[in-house]
């Protein structure tokens, strides 16, 4: 009986020793089944150090899920800093994430259109014939309201794709305007050239009498003074886009006014009724150089462009918001769609009429430069048949009160 006892102590204590294991069994079972940070089944004995090394393991792998999450919150952050749209592509060219920049750009939803086709969302033909091609640098495509849109597509890793984009309208204009630039500079400065060529060659190889000799001399000079014109202008435009702000100097007013109106009497010659409006009780704070060449620029085209007859009015009004200068004629006027694109260089709105009164093309550019440069604003009003007005407004912070003896004058 003694050996039976011993055997079922024995077989007691197995069972107790299984069932024991069985129990820390499922609990390990339960937990890799729904596994919760942080919550790795506590335990004695041997399984103690078996829970206790898994507990280190679930911890270093919450640690290293950390640093992945962080290290993709840094890039995701990174990319939307990034001055161009970026777009990461799976292999099937489907949108797992996109910042910002493209989401503006492209028109895309961060949210609501991760996992779809980007040729679903971008339906440009272009567009989807590049996602098929290989090798392909970049293509501009067309955005909302005429923007023009570069795209480039960058592989990387397994099958992954960049998608980058940038709005590249602005550059586009500014390239388009240094060509148009370079093509008016070329034809303005031909036209005097060729003149000038044929009547040296005329009198040079023709005999010809004095007073005919003259005249072809005289027409030169005139052909020469064009292109001095032209060169000056471009000079003083060149200088304005790169010169360091204006001196704050004060520019009296009441006595420019009066320079502008004996000038306008000059160049008009008695063919036009010229009047100047305000009394000036300011001063303006800039580079009299300056401002003296925009203002006469604005009555000079006046004068040039208004019909023997006609009148042409200086004015000066005053408010707390600051001052303005402003040139009003009753010429012919100029049609809307011309008049964003007055203050471009050399842009005209009658080519030959333009030649004809002497201007350049280049008044209205050198008015808009220079009022950039001391913060004011240039406005234009006219109506085809009912004549012009011309307005240079500046801000409270650009004018100084008078002084004494100059409101007396």
């Amino acid at each position: 009986m003694a050996w039976a006892w011993a055997w079922a102590g024995v077989a007691a204590v197995l069972a107790a020793l299984l069932l024991y294991h069985l129990r820390h069994l499922r609990r390990l079972a339960r937990w890799l089944e729904h596994p919760d940070a942080g919550k790795v089944p506590e335990a004695s004995g041997t399984w103690d150090r078996v829970f206790a090394l898994l507990h280190r393991f679930e911890r270093s792998a919450a640690q290293r899920e950390e640093a992945l999450a962080e290290a993709l919150t840094r890039f995701r952050r990174a990319a939307q800093a990034l001055p161009d749209g970026v777009v990461i592509l799976d292999p099937e060219n489907r949108i797992e994430w996109c910042n910002d920049n493209a989401a503006f750009l492209l028109r895309i939803d961060p949210r609501a259109d991760a996992g779809q086709p980007i040729a679903n969302l971008v339906r440009a033909p272009a567009f989807v014939d590049y996602l098929g091609a290989d090798g392909a640098e970049s293509i501009s495509i067309a955005g909302a309201q005429g923007a023009s849109i570069a795209l480039r597509l960058i592989a990387y890793g397994q099958g992954q794709k960049l998608l980058l984009c940038r709005d590249v309208t602005q550059a586009e204009r500014v390239e388009t305007m240094r060509r148009d630039f370079v093509a008016n500079v070329s034809h303005e400065l031909r036209t005097p050239l060729t003149v000038l060529a044929g009547f040296l060659d005329t009198v040079r190889e023709l005999k010809l009498d004095p007073q005919r000799t003259r005249d072809y001399l005289g027409m030169m000079r005139e052909q020469a003074t064009r292109m001095h014109r032209i060169i000056e202008d471009l000079l003083t435009l060149s200088v304005l886009e790169s010169a360091p702000p204006p001196e704050a100097e004060r520019v009296r007013v009441a006595s420019l006014l009066g320079r502008l109106r004996s000038d306008a009497e000059g160049l008009s010659a008695g063919r036009h009724a010229i009047s100047v409006e305000g009394s000036p009780g300011l001063d303006l704070v800039g580079s009299e150089p300056e401002l003296s060449s925009a203002f006469g620029n604005l009555v000079s085209n006046a004068i040039r462009y208004t019909p023997a007859g006609g009148r042409v009015k200086l004015g000066w009004r005053e408010g707390p918001e600051g001052a303005a200068f402003s040139v009003e004629d009753n010429g012919p006027g100029i049609a809307a769609e011309h008049i964003p694109r007055l203050t471009e260089r050399f842009y005209r709105v009658d080519r030959g009429r333009s030649r004809e009164t002497g201007g350049t093309g280049l008044g209205l550019a050198i008015v808009k430069h220079t009022a950039m440069r001391h913060q004011a604003t240039l406005e234009i009003e006219s109506q085809p048949g009912a004549g012009s007005r011309f307005i240079l407004s500046f801000p409270a912070s650009r004018t100084l009160p008078a002084l004494a003896t100059e409101k007396h004058e």
